[in-house]
């Protein structure tokens, strides 16, 4: 009778949870699904190489909207191989963070940015990672939350692509306040360094058209004055203000858009189409100058 029981508590969680589905096993050289231990709400996808050395670098790879964690881990597990890289793609239930590609600001869900900080403790508990600074790529609502995770973490993040956002974050009078530390006010506990963040590497992946108005992409009116009309327009002044910045500090300018011609807003197709998956890791882990498509820098 022990088993029958079992079998339909089971079957009544994935009725009251249809994403519900039990852990798999942690196996180098898979794709495997798994649930934070104590809060079982929250899954991630994890791909462990079977090239991995001791201490692996780890990266994080984020989904947008569409919330397709799984296939971020499966799209990027090839090149994870190659290069021996930890693989973490964390799921954002709609339900649990409407909110997270803001990190879960003041009143709108919980802070996602801390929810994914116990999922990589757990991880590198599991795979011996290094977790003292890692990898972070994110596209489209997920690129959104890497550029303000490594805003309010700096002192976690070793470099991030972000693929078309659809807008950003910045100190948009640039040098006047270049020096400032600041106090997140949507986010409680937090305070914002601009010269840690500045010394992150970030390159901004977006496709040539990517240059319809999209209400994905924040029509609002002071992001059209500040940002531009598109996503693609969005990206290159993010970028140019952030190396503004950079070099009131004395930085380098490392903020860079590459452009991949014939690519509309799509993960998938920027793989399929745009080599997008050798991209990232080349840009996270070979030459930090590395591009084969049109690229802004210094503009």
């Amino acid at each position: 009778m022990l088993t029958p029981l079992i079998l339909a508590g089971k079957r009544l969680e994935q009725l009251l949870n249809p994403g519900w589905a039990g852990d798999t096993a942690l196996e180098p050289g898979v794709v495997c699904r798994r649930r934070l231990r104590g809060s079982p709400g929250q899954v991630y996808y994890l791909y462990v190489p079977k090239s991995a050395g001791k201490n692996p670098p780890l990266m994080v790879s984020v989904h947008g909207g569409a919330r397709n964690a799984r296939q971020h881990a499966l799209l990027l597990s090839t090149m994870a191989e190659r290069y021996g890289v930890v693989l973490l793609a964390p799921l954002f239930a709609n339900k649990q963070f409407p909110d997270y590609q803001r990190l879960g600001h003041l009143g709108c869900g919980p802070r996602s940015d801390l929810a994914l900080n116990r999922v990589i403790a757990e991880v590198g508990d599991l795979t011996g990672a290094d977790l003292h600074r890692f990898y972070l790529f994110g596209y489209s609502d997920g690129g959104q939350f890497v550029h303000r995770y490594a805003m309010v973490h700096p002192e976690r993040v070793a470099g991030a692509v972000i693929g078309a956002a659809g807008w950003y974050n910045s100190r948009e009078d640039g040098a006047s306040h270049a020096d400032q530390v600041g106090v997140c006010r949507d986010l409680p506990g937090m305070r914002f360094d601009t010269s840690e963040f500045l010394r992150i590497p970030m390159t901004v992946l977006i496709g040539d058209q990517e240059t319809d108005r999209d209400p994905q992409a924040n029509e609002l009116a002071f992001i059209d004055v500040r940002q531009g009309h598109d996503r693609l327009e969005h990206a290159q002044r993010w970028a140019r203000t952030m190396n503004l910045v950079a070099r009131s500090h004395g930085l380098p300018a490392h903020f860079r858009v590459e452009v991949i011609p014939g690519l509309d807003h799509s993960c998938e197709h920027g793989i399929a189409r745009g080599a997008m998956h050798r991209k990232i890791f080349a840009q996270l882990f070979d030459n930090p100058h590395f591009c084969t498509g049109e690229l802004l820098a210094e503009a």
